[in-house]
């Protein structure tokens, strides 16, 4: 059995804790005998944090500011105090949480991100920042938090979630805290701000040199050329940056021409990649580029996408990955260099150069200890740039010929940078951190619950944070205005005399500890259910509807869904005659769908009278469950009809947070057998697209039976169970693709039925003439609710092996019912695709 960190832990230890000396040998004996070299900046910082002080460690990627909070850790259980693990996404503390039950045991390590609680009694916690905020806001000082290892800090500055870096500083002065990252920048207001509210002595721990350096050049060269250069001088792996996905993945395959890989190479390739699924569409890109030697990586690629490229660069199989700049946190993939494609980036709001922190973010991931002696990066000077020299290389020495050279000019708004820009860049150390203090009605109802005084607490939290006094006033103001509406919505009231705990204001209604990270408008939606019709045909999508509403927006599907449907109104006002001004008009009003938008409305309104809390959060009717159900589309359908194919990950991730949400916000007694088949039918789609999500989740929930790989860590499954195996959840996927048919019969739409089962026969004649018969005897084919209901599809399962026989029937004006598709389910291709594979055998009257 491998031997765990604990086992070091001093056997005695006095009533100020253990002694700092014997902590700091047990664990650099123990990392020593791991054949690890503590750097000189982790003696430090170690020998700070064993001897109870903060420290601040703001030392280069790659330095080993992991192994110190490690070390912290080591030191929190030596002193019989719990320590909190900060990050700030939810992968990264997954990833931990994993790491240090592989280094402490599970019964030491619990978890807790919203989405998840794991073991929360345990002495170690790994938690989003915002769970540690939020558990400072409701304890204070007396929150059982004796130490704070915040990774990432200068996320402090994150104009949305800075507010949860800066609280636990406010809030827990009885803890030690250790604040990490690269790129802090001047840090001396925090050194004395802890050491004042802590009264600990604060170490600021900084290290300029790097374990691998670096080497910086600027490239005027076109990027084929720079990098090619960099493959034949032996330093791959390359990343190559960009600030937008879809020149990410643009240029991946530009870079196609390149020979990046020998044959033996593409063989390995091929070897490690296996039967890997991959799905129509952008699937089918990525498994040309791999195969080639080229990886593509960034937040809109589905998760098993984004593993397999880590996964084969981790192997040293991919010589160039493209992708975006949020390789700065916590992608793990192996780089020799980085390639900046640019050093400007949109903002949001505007074009702009990069800011030296997030110039030395994605700089500092070049050159892997162990690995690289050193590490480069590139800068690539402007397209026109590079063109204007090479035009003028071509021109020579002959000075008429360089007078004559054309030169090309910049592109409309084109934010230039220039070598100075560059150099600027390196030089530069990363700005200060700027505070980002924010309240909200959480903040003040997590305070209220706190026993004391809570305007006391309030007035430490507003008039001692790290704001200036303008801004602090503006805070004042927002807590007076937020406070009056939660006293006049009577969720809090004011007592005569101090209760038993010391409140002259306490809360009137109970709150559960993460209502306000985790789905906190889930109780609007159980209200907004109340008011529907349970035995209404579209009973079970408004449920759907409403759940949606209270998701996070996935913007990129939404965008498309408004592009298509304005084009659609375009096209069709077009067809009118209407003339262009009010067509422009008229579009201002075209957006994506929003079911029960005005019902949704009005729940919202009368809930907050009685919730205040919930105006922090936005509530959002939209359709795309709904929207992908009723157009009964699989996941590469709607992926191709809205053009979704750089946000596949985008939206797997949100039909998994809706289903989640299904799962857990709708009462069992709410749950129709529709919508129980709608939920089945949504969690199925998710594994079989990407099964990591949800194995992600029950790894994290039930991490006892998480499977482990040749080297003990955890893992999930590398593939999802056969799509039949949930039977429940297939026949609707069945039910799906037979509808399908009948909604485009009922278009009349010949060529796309033809499209789908041209390859059985079927082509787009054979639809139209064997929809003719029925067409000549009724007007039209339903397509509501009713018509795609479960009466009106026939399943017989077991006629032969691996086959299942149905039909569907079309629901005619005359009710007769006797007109219908028949097809056969192939269960094994099933399997395979993942996906409901039906033949059709005829259309026809019976």
């Amino acid at each position: 059995m491998t031997e765990l960190l604990t086992d070091r832990l001093p056997d005695e230890a006095d009533a100020e804790g253990a002694d700092p000396d014997a902590l700091y040998d047990a664990f650099t004996t123990w990392t020593a005998e791991r054949g690890v070299e503590l750097y000189p900046a982790q003696e430090e910082a170690l020998i700070e944090v064993v001897s109870g002080a903060n420290v601040i460690l703001s030392t280069p990627t790659g330095s080993g500011k992991s192994l110190v909070a490690v070390g912290a850790h080591f030191a929190a259980l030596a002193d019989g105090v719990r320590s909190f693990y900060t990050a700030p996404i939810k992968a990264l503390v997954s990833e931990k949480f994993f790491d240090l039950v592989d280094t402490f045991g599970a019964d030491n390590v619990g978890m807790m991100t919203g989405d998840s609680s794991v073991n929360p009694d345990a002495p170690i916690i790994c938690c989003t920042a915002e769970i540690l905020a939020n558990l400072a806001l409701r304890d204070g000082a007396e929150a059982d938090v004796g130490q704070v290892v915040a990774d990432e800090f200068h996320f402090y500055a994150d104009p949305d979630r800075g507010w949860a870096w800066q609280v636990p500083l406010l809030e827990l002065p009885e803890a030690q805290f250790v604040l990490m990252s690269a790129t802090l920048g001047d840090v001396s207001f925090f050194e004395s701000d802890l050491t004042r509210r802590t009264g600990r002595d604060t170490a600021v721990v900084t290290s300029a040199e790097r374990p691998v350096p670096l080497t910086f050049r600027y490239a005027t060269t076109p990027m084929h050329e720079t990098v090619s250069e960099l493959l034949h001088g032996g330093l791959a792996p390359v990343y190559v940056v960009h600030f937008s996905q879809a020149a990410a993945v643009e240029r991946a395959q530009a870079l196609m021409s390149i020979n990046v890989c020998s044959r033996a190479e593409k063989d390995a390739l091929a070897e490690a990649i296996g039967d890997f699924r991959f799905s129509a569409g952008f699937g089918k890109t990525l498994s040309r580029l791999v195969r080639h030697g080229i990886g593509v990586h960034h937040a809109g690629m589905l998760p098993k996408y984004r593993r397999l490229v880590e996964q084969l660069a981790q192997a040293g199989l991919l010589k160039i990955i493209c992708g975006t700049d949020t390789l700065g946190v916590g992608i793990n993939v192996p780089i020799r260099t980085v390639v900046f494609s640019a050093l400007t980036k949109f903002d949001g709001t505007r074009q702009r150069h990069l800011k030296a922190r997030e110039f030395h973010q994605v700089a500092g991931r070049a050159g892997r200890a162990g690995y690289d002696t050193d590490g480069h990066v590139v800068v690539q000077a402007p397209e026109h740039v590079i063109e204007n020299a090479k035009a003028l290389e071509k021109a020579g020495d002959d000075p008429k010929k360089k007078r004559k050279v054309t030169r090309k000019k910049a592109p409309e708004g084109f934010v230039n940078w220039t070598e100075s820009t560059f150099d600027r860049l390196v030089a530069a150390q990363p700005e200060p951190l700027t505070s980002r203090f924010s309240v909200t009605h959480a903040m003040l109802l997590n305070v209220v619950s706190r026993p004391g005084d809570a305007f006391a607490h309030m007035r430490h939290l507003l008039e001692d944070n790290h704001e200036d006094r303008p801004a602090q006033r503006r805070h004042i103001l927002r807590a007076i205005a937020i406070f009056r509406a939660l006293l006049a919505a009577g969720v809090v009231e004011r007592l005569d005399e101090p209760d038993e705990q010391g409140r002259t204001v306490r809360l009137t209604v109970d709150l559960q500890f993460d209502f306000a990270l985790n789905q906190p408008l889930s109780p609007l939606a159980l209200a907004a259910i109340e008011l529907l019709d349970p035995d209404s045909p579209s009973y079970a999508l408004d449920v759907v509807s409403i759940v949606e509403a209270t998701v996070d927006d996935p913007k990129q599907v939404l965008a498309q869904q408004r592009f298509k449907a304005r084009n659609e109104a375009i096209a069709e006002m077009k067809a009118q005659g209407i003339e262009y001004e009010q067509r422009m008009e008229l579009l201002e009003d075209v957006t994506h769908p929003k079911p029960l938008e005005e019902l949704l409305e009005a729940a919202y309104s009368r809930y907050r009278q009685g919730h205040p809390w919930v105006a922090d959060y936005e509530l959002s009717p939209k359709s795309v469950v709904r929207d992908m159900f009723e157009r009964a589309m699989n996941f590469v359908e709607y992926i191709g009809h809205y053009g979704l194919a750089r946000s596949e990950g985008v939206l797997l991730r949100y039909l998994a947070d809706t289903y989640d949400a299904l799962r857990r916000t709708v009462p069992d007694d709410a749950k129709s057998e529709p919508l129980q088949d709608l939920i089945e039918w949504l969690g199925e789609l998710v594994r079989q697209v990407d099964s990591s999500l949800l194995d992600e989740w029950e790894a994290l929930r039930h991490p006892e039976e998480a499977a482990a790989d040749d080297t003990g860590r955890h893992t999930v499954s590398e593939g999802p169970q056969p799509v039949t195996r949930n039977e429940r959840a297939f026949r609707v996927l069945v039910r799906n693709e037979m509808f399908r048919r009948v909604q485009l019969a009922a278009r009349e739409d010949y060529a796309a039925l033809g499209a789908l089962d041209g390859d059985c026969g079927w082509d787009a004649g054979a639809w139209e003439d064997a929809l003719a018969d029925y067409f000549a005897e009724y007007d039209e084919i339903g397509t509501d609710a009713d018509a795609r209901g479960p009466g009106l599809l026939l399943i017989e399962r077991e006629p032969e092996p691996g086959i299942w026989r149905v039909r569907q029937i079309l629901a005619d004006p005359a009710g007769d019912h006797d007109w219908g598709i028949s097809a056969e389910v192939d269960l094994g291709a099933s399997d395979e695709t993942g996906t409901a594979v039906i033949t059709v055998t005829d259309v026809n009257q019976l």
